[in-house]
């Protein structure tokens, strides 16, 4: 699953990145939205670029909410159980899910990140529960990692999103290895084909399936700080390496 990013880019370098202009409403902006660490259980605001003003870089807040909802009204929407957050869709259930079978047609989107974290656990037992480190990941490259999503517009005009995960591929499984899922990363060859209009339940099954490569990607143990209640984990330092001894893998 993917519930925690880092976005540190600020907006003119994004802007120049994806040929883009960032946008609020239908005005030009000069929003800054950099996150260390973004929780996505906190609901951020995040920059997306979707299928209906591809050339504009949009505010969205991270937790999928249906058409007829209002965002402002967020905070009860989600306190239903069975949304759980509504921070990732499964893409095995794009085309059929109540909400995503009327975004996967024409409200696709891309999420521009620094990179992810995931959780591992050691199993290792300590006082008697798991001991579960985050792994952080990123490009080796240092390039942004552009995350797939969907997205609604809410009856109050303002856009939600979710992003996309599908079954782990070999790193993700080892790491990520009690969910053993990991996001859809669009290559960057693949951003105009993801964002296309036109495009089929075939075509955007096949960017799915042949998204980034888990071999552009570097993966280690960071701060348990992420976890914790009564630490602002949104700090720079948040994903300098930590030793572990209880952790035995390592992608760096």
């Amino acid at each position: 699953m993917c519930y925690s990013t880092r976005q540190t880019r600020e907006r003119k370098e994004l802007e120049k990145l994806l040929s883009v202009k960032a946008m609020y409403g239908d005005l030009d902006t000069d929003l800054e939205l950099i996150y260390f660490h973004a929780n996505g259980w906190s609901h951020p605001v995040m920059w997306t670029l979707g299928q209906e003003e591809p050339n504009n870089m949009l505010p969205a807040m991270w937790g999928i909410m249906p058409p007829k909802e209002k965002q402002e009204n967020y905070t009860e929407y989600f306190k239903n159980p069975k949304t759980f957050g509504g921070l990732n869709a499964k893409s095995e259930k794009l085309f059929d899910h109540f909400v995503y079978r009327y975004c996967w047609e024409n409200q696709r989107c891309i999420i521009p990140v620094d990179g992810f974290f995931e959780p591992h656990n050691t199993k290792v037992k300590v006082k008697g529960k798991d001991f579960k480190v985050p792994f952080y990941f990123r490009r080796k490259n240092g390039d942004p990692l552009y995350l797939a999503g969907i997205y609604t517009n809410t009856a109050d005009g303002r856009r939600t999103f979710a992003v996309l995960t599908k079954d782990a591929t070999p790193m993700f499984e080892e790491i990520h290895n009690e969910k053993k899922r990991r996001p859809v990363i669009i290559d960057d060859e693949n951003l105009d084909a993801w964002l296309h209009n036109g495009n089929n339940e075939s075509d955007v099954q096949d960017l799915i399936d042949d998204d980034l490569w888990e071999g552009d990607l570097e993966a280690y143990p960071v701060t348990k700080d992420l976890y914790s209640r009564t630490v602002d984990s949104n700090y720079p330092g948040i994903i300098d390496k930590v030793e572990y001894e209880e952790v035995s893998i390592s992608y760096d």
